[in-house]
């Protein structure tokens, strides 16, 4: 059995590392192609040798969202090649069963289960944060859109609302705004900053333009203040911001934990990155799901040159199982459903058709 186990999964191997690497060519040249026209902008001029860098980093996000899909080419290509050849067949006569086969393909799909787990959660968001720093580093910093990254913070009396357009490589952030309300909502101050920096419980801001609302004793005061420095305590921290300023997507499981945690503290909606964090629980699960889904191509018969076409299908199926599973994550964005489901409905629905199959290609049949 052991012998048998060595020869599937280097096969297996093999098929997913060239699916991979041809998926991986192919996302590069268009992330490329797509860099070209940045050339030569920017606070320093983008070369190609640094649009190459950064397009080159931009691979482990890639290959964590194509190893489910690598996974499942990859296996129905080498069950369907071991089954037209009739080398599986043989294997069959030599006591390799459905369970024994679903058994063997489990412990594979565990394998790339730790490996797509390992590659999003560890490789991806670091070599996406590189990335944004080499992007922030030409283009003068790091924002989203053009209104920048909104946090929220209460604390004892009053709460507030920041905007932050920017932060440089240096850390700093540019184009500040703080919106102060008190325990009954009404606005009590607008603060807006040219920079700011961060310090032990507190930021620091520069170039300070504050506008004071007072409604004392039924009188309404406005009072406009210029400061060359403020200090404002708060708990909000670098990591906070450089989240706020990324995408989902790109943040490791436990930054989405703890930035959920922060979210739910200032009563804040948290369903955008409850649904990427269950995602990011279930998605390297897929893998398992993949190699079950593949099992049954091995029970089939083919004719020759028919193995192409079933290869084609397994195309289709994993391109189906990417678009269903952002399908549903924006779906349940706009729905308000409960974050697992959301997340966790594309797995589910896989596995039923693959524990379907299995049960009816391989013990039926």
């Amino acid at each position: 059995m052991r012998t048998i186990r060595r020869l599937i999964y280097v096969e297996v191997l093999y098929a997913v590392a060239f699916v991979s690497v041809g998926f991986l060519a192919l996302f590069f040249f268009f992330d490329f192609v797509d860099e070209l026209g940045n050339l030569g902008r920017g606070m320093q001029p983008y070369r190609l040798t640094q649009a190459l860098i950064y397009v080159a980093l931009r691979m482990p996000s890639h290959l964590y969202e194509l190893l489910p899909i690598a996974v499942l080419i990859g296996t129905i290509f080498v069950m369907a090649r071991l089954a037209q050849s009739s080398e599986y067949t043989i294997l069959r006569t030599s006591g390799l069963g459905p369970w024994r086969a679903l058994r063997a393909l489990f412990g594979l799909g565990l394998a790339f289960t730790i490996l797509t787990f390992a590659t999003g959660d560890y490789l991806a968001p670091l070599s996406d944060r590189t990335a944004q720093l080499l992007k922030s580093r030409l283009g003068g910093g790091l924002s989203i859109g053009t209104t920048g990254a909104w946090l929220k913070e209460r604390q004892r009396y009053l709460s507030y609302n920041v905007n932050v357009f920017r932060l440089t490589p240096e850390g700093q952030m540019e184009k500040v705004r703080i919106f102060e309300a008190d325990s009954r909502g009404f606005l009590v101050s607008i603060t807006q900053a040219g920079q700011a920096s961060f310090g032990e419980g507190a930021w620091t801001l520069r170039d300070v333009e504050r506008t004071e609302f007072n409604t004392n004793e039924g009188a309404s005061r406005v009072e406009r203040l210029k400061l060359p420095t403020m200090r404002w305590p708060s708990e909000i921290t670098q990591e906070m911001v450089s989240v706020a300023l990324l995408k989902p997507e790109r943040m490791s499981t436990i930054a989405l934990f703890q930035y959920i945690r922060h979210l739910e503290a200032n009563s804040q909606t948290s369903q955008r990155y409850e649904i990427e964090f269950w995602r990011k629980v279930f998605y390297p699960l897929s893998c398992m799901v993949m190699v079950v889904l593949a099992l049954p191509f091995a029970y089939l018969h083919f004719r020759s040159g028919g193995i192409t076409s079933y290869v084609f299908g397994g195309v289709l199926i994993g391109i189906s199982f990417f678009l269903l599973n952002n399908v549903f994550g924006y779906i349940g964005n706009l729905q308000n459903w409960v974050p697992w489901v959301a997340a966790g409905a594309p797995g589910i629905i896989y596995t039923f058709f693959s524990l379907a199959a299995f049960s009816w290609l391989v013990l039926r049949r």
